[in-house]
């Protein structure tokens, strides 16, 4: 047996036992400069602006992080020791029973950001960000959150970092999923659901709309408002959407190129149809995958495929408009140039949470407009079928917003059979679905017992 062999597995070995044995980046990647062009300009014509609304809520190393000045970012120490006693790096898992299951030659690696203690990958920028507004005087945390995931990470990152935390959650969310909210305020987070009657904004949404759902629009809309309300002590966090956040992820992808390596499994073969794939609400875990593979996709020196799964409840890239748009209802944030549904524009309360925005980040949009990213729609059932599948053949139980990205996956798989290739398909499977079980519930047996 060669010592390649041998290498590889070992590697293997180590895949299916647990992490790839590799270190945590020492610093997070900037891939701005890698996008097919530059992000279009923003739109602030507000009073007061957006802009002079960021730096009241926003601690300032955030706002320098989304144009820094380097392409490597260095992690502060402090953020890199949090971030290794959380898990990181998480295992890069070959679902070798689901693709025994599914008769493919493709092999399938799931990127398991399940395995953080609040079960999602928002951990990685939760602490980030709470770092950063402690070291300015910050005291409390305020933020929005679709899911769940956003607003649970938020509150350990607060707990760990000794500041206060306040949550919006979307009202359809916080019926769906109550266990969130009690983990949230396990640790002393304030949890308030989304219109919120404590907010100017909440309060007119609500005379005029009393059952109104609530979506990713109208909780940024509450926290925003709130923040200012809170005044200098507060820090408004963003769980996707902004260039800081995708900073922070890129933790996600730089731990995938390193794992691929150390199991000698490169990606981007020619012909050979190798995808990265992720679900996408606000882009933040789509961005941290394959933001650290976009400078050698620019150089055309890889033949490598990125997909976003979407929800078909929301589905901005597949079927929006390609326009100027806000991520808030309220006109706290600037408009930026992205697919959008439009600002009327209502999802249905599916329990999708995470994917439910009227709007797409500007980066991501630019992928998709540029034609280096492509995108497709998932039914909920249909991605939560594929979630049970996932559960059945690797004992693996992931959120339903992950669901979707293992659906495309495996639509993927399927297309590649048909082609006779035998690609390497990446996915992050974002979050755990332990306190998803009631969604699945409903979804796939109609909640009947």
């Amino acid at each position: 047996m060669s010592s390649n062999t041998h290498a590889r597995l070992a590697a293997e070995s180590a895949v299916r036992s647990g992490p790839v044995p590799v270190e945590l980046p020492t610093h997070w990647y900037h891939f701005l400069p890698d996008l097919p062009a530059p992000l279009p300009p923003v739109r602030d014509e507000g009073t007061p602006s957006a802009a002079d609304i960021a730096r009241q809520v926003r601690p300032r190393a955030l706002l320098d992080q989304d144009r820094p000045a380097e392409r490597w970012v260095p992690i502060p120490e402090p953020v890199a020791d949090l971030l290794r006693r959380i898990g990181r790096p998480t295992p890069l898992h070959r679902a070798r029973a689901l693709e025994a299951e599914l008769g493919t030659r493709a092999r399938i690696y799931l990127k398991r950001e399940d395995v953080l203690p609040t079960g999602s990958f928002k951990l990685n920028s939760a602490i980030a960000q709470a770092y950063y507004a402690a070291q300015e005087g910050r005291t409390t945390l305020v933020t929005e959150t679709g899911a769940g995931q956003w607003g649970m990470s938020v509150a350990l990152a607060a707990s760990l970092a000794g500041l206060d935390s306040e949550i919006f959650m979307v009202r359809c969310s916080l019926d769906q999923k109550p266990y969130r909210r009690h983990y949230m305020e396990l640790l002393g987070a304030t949890v308030r659901a989304s219109p919120s009657p404590d907010t100017p904004f909440g309060r007119e949404l609500l005379a005029r709309t009393p059952d109104h759902p609530g979506s990713l629009g109208t909780a940024i809309s509450d926290a925003i408002g709130h923040a200012l309300e809170l005044g200098p002590k507060a820090a408004y966090l963003s769980g996707s959407g902004v260039p800081h956040v995708y900073l922070h992820q890129t933790v996600l992808g730089l731990e995938v190129q390193a794992q691929l390596a150390a199991l000698d499994e490169p990606v981007g073969v020619p012909g050979r149809g190798d995808h990265l794939i992720a679900c996408s609400g606000g882009g933040s875990n789509l961005c941290g995958l394959i933001g650290p593979f976009l400078g050698s996709l620019g150089n055309g020196s890889r033949d490598l495929r990125l997909l976003a799964a979407e929800s078909s409840a929301a589905p901005r890239l597949t079927a929006g408009s390609y326009r100027y748009g806000r991520s808030d209802l309220a006109g706290l944030t600037p408009e930026v140039l992205g697919y959008s549904m439009g600002p009327d524009f209502v999802p249905p309360p599916v329990h999708t949470a995470g994917l439910r925005n009227h709007h797409s980040s500007a980066a991501v949009s630019l992928l998709r407009h540029e034609g280096l990213l492509d995108a497709v729609a998932v039914e909920e059932k249909r991605a939560l079928e594929a979630g049970r599948l996932v559960l059945r053949t690797e004992g693996l139980l992931f959120a339903p917003e992950t669901t979707h990205a293992l659906a495309a996956a495996i639509d993927v798989a399927a297309r590649a059979d048909e082609a006779a290739t035998d690609p390497v398909i990446v996915v992050l499977a974002s979050g755990s679905g332990l306190l998803d079980l009631q969604s699945y519930d409903k979804v796939l047996s109609g909640g009947v017992r």
